[in-house]
């Protein structure tokens, strides 16, 4: 059955690549089954990626129309974004993943990780005239001055110059709303890009469940919510002690993402 997912791509041992590879592989892989736990999937579609160990072009990202709740380490994709025929090569990605991940990794230093998907609530609130989030609590607060939004949505991301587009947009914020589209966060660190997605999507289900009680928001005054934004950057571990303890929960269900 696995040859059918991955498309009867040469199996990856582990013992040909270097320690770091393999640690990130992990790591991403570990990301996509705890998105496919969480909720945020949708069928086959989007893609997460991340930036090889050193200074190259190189980096992961998950095959062509493979589930989330599926993917191993040893699944996802070795490519290069300096490699204008990747999409002609045997086993090419997604077209769309390529575009955005390719160009984002290109432009932005500091994204080292990507995550592209489509959950729920940010997903919602993409789809408002005004998707700004509104600081309404703590979480909310968070992200004020840290969201870039791209509100010129006009087809699936298919072209470089689409990409680039997103690139400009997103520089070194550590989320893109993409308005009528989801949601792009981007870290250093996948433990990083997914608590920054993490809490966007929780910010979002906040915000989604207060216009739903038809009441008028609280909107926390401006200079208080920069309060409790700059606040944050006290619990910059908070990312990798999460992080570390989800994939202990993964192991424990031995879910063999680490393969």
């Amino acid at each position: 059955m696995r040859d059918v997912w991955t498309l009867n791509r040469p199996v990856l041992e582990p013992s040909t690549l270097s320690a770091a590879e393999w640690a990130l592989r992990c790591d991403l892989a570990a990301a996509f089954r705890l998105a496919h736990q969480f909720g945020w999937t949708e069928s086959v579609g989007n893609h997460f990626s991340a930036v090889l160990p050193g200074a190259g072009t190189q980096f992961l990202m998950n095959p062509f129309w493979m589930l989330f709740s599926e993917i191993r380490a040893s699944d996802l994709l070795r490519l290069d974004w300096t490699d204008a025929g990747q999409m002609e090569k045997p086993d090419p990605p997604d077209l769309s993943g390529w575009c955005i991940h390719s160009r984002i990794h290109a432009l932005n230093p500091t994204a080292r990780v990507v995550l592209h998907i489509h959950p729920p609530y940010a997903t919602a609130l993409a789809g408002l005239a005004d998707p700004r989030l509104k600081p309404i609590d703590q979480v909310t607060a968070r992200f004020v001055n840290r969201v870039a939004y791209d509100l010129d949505f006009d087809d699936v991301a298919i072209s470089t110059a689409e990409g680039d587009r997103l690139a400009a947009r997103i520089g070194s914020y550590p989320i893109l709303m993409m308005g009528n589209h989801g949601v792009t966060a981007a870290g250093a660190t996948v433990a990083e890009a997914f608590e920054e997605l993490y809490l966007f999507e929780r910010a979002c289900r906040t915000l989604v469940l207060a216009y739903g009680t038809g009441q008028p928001l609280n909107v926390l005054p401006a200079t208080v919510a920069q309060q409790v934004s700059d606040g944050w950057e006290g619990c910059r571990d908070m990312a990798r002690f999460h992080f570390a303890q989800l994939r202990y929960a993964l192991d424990r269900q031995r879910a063999g993402y680490d393969q």
